[in-house]
C-alpha cells in the first residue's frame, strides 16, 4: 500500500515538474516575442525619424533654393512673362509669341535671348544645390488645339511631337552656350528634355483650358529627397 501511495505521489510530483517546465517555456517565448516586439517598434522609430530628417532637409534645400532663384531673377521675370513656382521650383516661360512660332519648334531670336541671359546665371544658382538634384527637366507643353484636325487624339499626338521637339530644340540651345567644361558635363548628365503635349494644360478660373498659358516652357528641378526615402526603405 505505501509503494502504491508512494508511487502515486512520484507521479504527481512528476507532473508538476511537467507542467512547471512547461509553464517556464511559455513564459521565455513570451519575452523573446516581447524582445522581438520591442525591437521592431525601436526600428521603426528609427526609420521614421530618419525619413522625417530627409523630409526636413528636402523642405530646408527646396526653400533655399527657391530664396536663391528669387534673388537671381526676380527684376526679370516680369521683362520675361516668366514666374518660379515655390512648390515644384518650376521657372516657367509663359508667353507663347515669344518662344516658338506657331507649329515651330525654332526658337524665335527674342527668346533666344532669353535664354542667353537666363541660363548661364541659372547653372550659378544650382551649383550651390548639386548634391540635392537628380535632375533638371525642360519641359515642353502645348494646348489642345491642333490646326487642321477636330480629332483629339490626332492632336494630342502631333502635339506630342511638337513639344517634343521644342524641349529638345530649347537643351541644343543651352548646350551650345560657353561655359566652362565642367559645367557642361553636368548639364550633360542632368538634363532632360521632355514633352508633355496638351496633359497639363493651364486652366481659367471657369475651369476651361486657357490656350496661350497652356503653350509653355518650364525649366524643372527634380530633388533626391525621394531616393533617399527610397534607399532608407529598402535598407
Amino acid at each position: 500500500m505505501d509503494n502504491i501511495i508512494g508511487k502515486q505521489a512520484s507521479n504527481k510530483d512528476q507532473d508538476n515538474e511537467h507542467w512547471v517546465s512547461m509553464s517556464d517555456l511559455m513564459a521565455g517565448l513570451m519575452m523573446v516575442f516581447m524582445f522581438i516586439s520591442i525591437a521592431y517598434m525601436h526600428y521603426v522609430r528609427i526609420e521614421k525619424e530618419k525619413i522625417k530628417e530627409v523630409a526636413v532637409a528636402y523642405e530646408n534645400a527646396q526653400l533655399q533654393l527657391y530664396n536663391a532663384l528669387d534673388i537671381e531673377f526676380a527684376k526679370d521675370l516680369p521683362a520675361w512673362d516668366a514666374e518660379i513656382d515655390k512648390q515644384t521650383l518650376e521657372v516657367r516661360f509663359k508667353s507663347p509669341d515669344v518662344l516658338f512660332g506657331l507649329g515651330s519648334t525654332e526658337l524665335k531670336p527674342k527668346f533666344k535671348q532669353i535664354l542667353d541671359d537666363f541660363f548661364p546665371r541659372y547653372l550659378n544658382v544650382l551649383d550651390k544645390y548639386q548634391e540635392h538634384i537628380t535632375e533638371v527637366r525642360i519641359e515642353g507643353h502645348t494646348s489642345t488645339d491642333w490646326t487642321g484636325t477636330s480629332n483629339p487624339d490626332v492632336a494630342y499626338f502631333n502635339n506630342m511631337e511638337l513639344s517634343q521637339g521644342r524641349t529638345r530644340a530649347v537643351l541644343q540651345y543651352v548646350y551650345g552656350l560657353k561655359y566652362n567644361s565642367a559645367e557642361k558635363k553636368w548639364v550633360k548628365s542632368k538634363f532632360a528634355a521632355v514633352g508633355y503635349s496638351s496633359a497639363h494644360p493651364i486652366l481659367k478660373k471657369s475651369g476651361q483650358e486657357d490656350p496661350n498659358r497652356s503653350r509653355r516652357v518650364t525649366f524643372k528641378v527634380v530633388t533626391n529627397a525621394e531616393l533617399q526615402i527610397r534607399k532608407i526603405i529598402q535598407e
